[in-house]
């Protein structure tokens, strides 16, 4: 997923396949087999490209792994204790990326508020 991330153009199996080789020598139907079944479960959207398939994400790498922490903190019956656990473990440097996110949020919610009043 990390390379397909880091693409900005869809990339076809042999791509992917040549950009692991440095570090695992790798079966191209391995490769092959690994992202169909990402493109099965959601994970990979997919074009064709003459007789190959390209590959892209489904969705970015923030998008997944907001997902992963919504999954995780569903998991608790009571997510106060967990989410000041998670925050009492974060650096400062991600604390302030936090404190920004929840500014940001905050003053997204009046404007979709108001935006939804007015349709109505």
């Amino acid at each position: 997923m990390a390379r397909l991330w880091a693409s900005p153009e869809p990339l076809l199996v042999r791509d992917v396949l040549a950009a692991l080789e440095p570090e695992r020598s790798l079966a191209y139907t391995t490769v092959m087999t690994v992202m169909d079944n990402l493109h099965r479960k959601g994970w990979l959207e997919r074009e064709r490209d003459g007789r190959a398939w390209a590959y892209r994400p489904a969705k970015t790498q923030g998008e997944y792994t907001a997902e992963l922490m919504r999954d995780a903190l569903s998991t608790s019956d009571d997510r106060g204790p967990a989410l000041a656990q998670f925050v009492a473990r974060m650096s400062p440097a991600e604390a302030a990326l936090l404190r920004q996110a929840l500014d940001d949020a905050t003053a997204k919610a009046p404007a979709k508020r108001a935006r939804r009043s007015r349709s109505q």
